[in-house]
């Protein structure tokens, strides 16, 4: 495990830096692509500026002579002058006749080879073709050439004008490399700044992981497993609220494993209480049959009471036949024979089976227009309203009022069962759906905990409400057919 987080804590750490690297290069690259783009831009605008003053210099020594003289006024004090123009602009300048015959330049002799090729056709026919008469080229080795017309006062074609430039040359570059160092440097600082923070970052990160890990490893069923706490509403606070929630459905799923292991032990506790009541139940009622033919056959004095103990015997024998049904009842209860019912008629059905109450009061609320049919079993469910009636009944002494409402929502069923009764006691409010004997004289202890087996049968929900002051009441719901 410390592996991982250590592999995790790297892989955090490497990926912030290597963001940063690129986000660096990418910035770098921007900036150096546009520099260039200014640099080459700013180079092509200087030879046109430089190319109109060389022109207008020349202009004023050409302005007299005819084109045919042109060749003949190539002297010295001429060169002098070309070269003179050359040096105060810093730029070389080459002369070609007409026909592209290169005619003078204020080279050195040691670089003329360089510029001494003479123009070709297709040069010549662009120029000659160009607007003003001037032309600038870029060469594939990023040189640029200018080319003018150079004419006299008549306006008369006298040469051409060639100024090579070449940007390498001069101090923009040098411009460019002096900002690029600055932000390399300026690069530099951050990166190495972007390198602490991501180590703080990834430790800090890492660290909350681990120990998110660490109470998730240590998470046991059945101990109270602590909640973790964390102020900020991040990702990693995201993380400690689903741990918290993981931890809040342990307790509700350890709760129902809890509740379902005790149904389990009751039922197998039941069988077997059913079991050993019924062995010695069959062989007491053929020994009673047995004595009442035998008092048949006597007309001592003692008849009577053999009679009333043969009564009494008989009474107490139903009564654990009772107890072992109900038991057998709640121990093998059946999953029953599913199809589509309504649930108000089967309300209605067992309501009619206690018109003998004089003294209680049946009220069933529901909403006319509303449809209330279910998937179940009607002898269940028969068997689930009894339980409650039956227990509501002892509960008021058989002198109140049961109510019951009825509403739908979307896929569900509500049932709300409400008694008059004195409500059910704090100390046992938890306690009520677990199979138990009771303190009742009549009662065996199973009706509630048989009730809430069978809504578990039709997929629904039963529970106490506990905030009442007077009377019970219980809330189940139904899945809608």
């Amino acid at each position: 495990m410390h592996w991982f987080y250590s592999s995790l804590k790297n892989r955090f750490y490497i990926s912030i830096l290597a963001l940063v690297a690129l986000s660096l290069v990418v910035i770098g690259a921007t900036t150096f692509y546009f520099f260039k783009e200014k640099n080459d831009q700013y180079h092509f605008q200087r030879i046109q500026r430089k190319e109109k003053t060389i022109n207008s210099s020349l202009q004023y020594f050409l302005n007299e002579l005819e084109p045919a003289t042109m060749s003949e006024f190539i002297t010295k004090d001429f060169d002098y002058k070309l070269r003179e123009i050359a040096d105060v602009n810093n730029l070389p300048i080459v002369i070609f006749n007409l026909s592209g015959k290169i005619l003078i330049t204020s080279i050195d002799t040691l670089f003329q080879e360089r510029y001494s090729r003479d123009l070709s056709k297709e040069l010549l026919i662009k120029l000659d073709q160009s607007k003003n008469g001037r032309l600038v080229e870029r060469s594939s080795n990023q040189d640029i050439n200018s080319y003018s017309f150079a004419f006299n006062k008549k306006n008369q074609k006298m040469g051409i004008i060639n100024i090579p430039y070449h940007p390498s040359d001069y101090s923009n570059k040098t411009e460019l490399w002096d900002f690029l160092k600055r932000l390399l440097t300026i690069f530099l600082l951050l990166f190495i700044g972007a390198v602490i923070l991501a180590y703080l970052l990834s430790t800090y990160i890492t660290k909350s992981i681990a120990s998110i890990s660490s109470k998730i490893k240590g998470v046991e069923i059945g101990e109270n497993n602590e909640r973790l706490s964390w102020e900020n509403n991040d990702e990693i606070g995201v993380l400690v609220n689903a741990y918290n929630e993981m931890l809040n459905k342990l307790e509700l799923s350890k709760e129902k494993l809890a509740q379902n292991q005790r149904q389990i032990a009751w039922r197998e506790m039941a069988k077997q209480v059913a079991h050993e009541i019924k062995n010695p139940l069959t062989p007491m009622k053929l020994s009673i049959q047995h004595l009442d033919r035998a008092l048949d056959l006597s007309k001592g004095e003692n008849r009577d009471t053999l009679k009333d103990f043969q009564e009494k015997m008989l009474q107490q024998i139903r009564i654990l036949t009772e107890i072992a049904d109900e038991f057998s009842n709640y121990a093998e209860l059946p999953k029953g024979k599913m199809k589509e019912l309504d649930l108000i008629e089967i309300i209605h059905k067992i309501i009619n089976l206690f018109k003998h109450e004089e003294n209680v009061k049946f009220n069933v609320n529901f909403q006319m227009d509303s449809s209330f049919r279910l998937i179940g079993d009607e002898n269940q469910l028969i068997r689930l309203f009894n339980n409650l009636i039956q227990n509501s009944l002892q509960a008021m002494d058989h002198n109140g009022h049961i109510e019951l409402n009825l509403s739908q929502e979307e896929n569900n069923i509500y049932v709300s069962f409400i008694d008059s009764g004195p409500g059910i006691t704090n100390d046992i409010q938890d306690k009520i759906f677990e199979p138990k004997f009771t303190t009742k004289t009549k009662g065996k202890g199973l009706g509630l905990a048989l009730a809430w087996q069978i809504i578990l049968n039709h997929s629904g929900k039963i529970s106490l409400v506990k905030e009442r002051v007077m009377g019970a009441e219980f809330k189940m719901t139904f899945k809608k057919a």
